[in-house]
């Protein structure tokens, strides 16, 4: 019994050496001063970072249009990804927590479906499906309907369709605690529904409704399954860093990675707070 702390420390620094190590080695390759993104250590550099390509041929991260254009393509999914969970999974989960009709276990039920299915068949299901209400409709009103062919808008579309399951789940959990004792008080004092909404319930909701966002911003942002089968001429990042891993990797996606890490550490850390905040 004694050594059970020492086996329980060895235990947790274990798992957090597995679960960092990798991760630690990328951040710290991507300031090596090589053209390979892999050991032999040949001293520090910002030249993946902010280099103009002078010295290894390549420009950095952050100089380079191809990387800027992808993490701006990115930012365009994830937004409007953000945006449209939280609208859509607060307007879902009202009707989960309040409303009452026939079949609305099973209506929850396959609300879960999408988290299930795996991201290649989904998107493959989503290009299916509009690839034909286009090519009808464009038949029907002789005229061409990009946003219903494969690129950002069909990436935002594909992404919601997962996404917003999880957003209404966060944002379902908070309401269901509510006590709708304080709006019926509101209520008797003369306070419009609208405006009992406004001062009582979306400010308890708020801290989900914040984390809700996050998470679907976080999400967008390393999906990539969904995004390869529906994305078009306009690839966002995690495309972007896998065609650069076939064509050979240089330590640029290094430095992209640490970049992807540090703000997908920083949203998670925003999720953090406000769940605390929630309890």
């Amino acid at each position: 019994m004694s050594k059970a702390p020492l086996v329980w420390k060895l235990y947790i620094a274990a798992f957090y050496i597995f679960l960092f190590a990798p991760l630690l080695v990328v951040a710290i390759f991507a300031f090596n001063a090589s053209a390979f993104p892999s050991p032999p250590w040949k001293g520090g550099t910002l030249e993946w970072f902010i280099g103009s390509g002078a010295v290894f041929g390549k420009p950095g991260v952050l100089m380079d249009p191809i990387w800027l254009t992808s993490i701006g393509n990115s930012l365009k999914v994830a937004v409007p990804v953000a945006v449209l969970a939280v609208l859509l999974g607060t307007i879902n989960a009202w009707v989960l927590e309040r409303a009452e009709f026939r079949g609305k276990t099973i209506v929850a039920m396959m609300m879960l479906w999408p988290l299930v299915i795996p991201g290649v068949i989904l998107g493959i299901s989503i290009l299916a499906f509009f690839s034909r209400v286009a090519n009808g409709l464009e038949e029907l009103l002789q005229t061409d309907l990009d946003p219903l062919r494969p690129g950002l808008p069909l990436v935002v579309l594909g992404q919601l369709s997962f996404i917003l399951t999880i957003a209404t789940l966060i944002i379902a959990a908070r309401l269901r605690k509510f006590d709708r004792s304080l709006e019926e008080a509101a209520l008797d004092l003369g306070a419009s529904r609208s405006r009992v909404l406004r001062t009582v319930t979306l400010p308890f909701l708020r801290p989900a409704l914040v984390g809700a966002g996050l998470v679907a911003l976080l999400m967008s942002f390393e999906n990539f399954n969904t995004t390869l089968m529906l994305v078009g001429s306009d690839p966002p990042l995690p495309i972007t860093m896998y065609g650069q891993m076939r064509e050979g990797a240089t330590p640029a996606i290094n430095a992209v990675s640490l970049l992807l890490m540090l703000g997908v550490g920083g949203i998670a850390s925003l999720f953090a707070l406000t769940s605390k905040a929630q309890s």
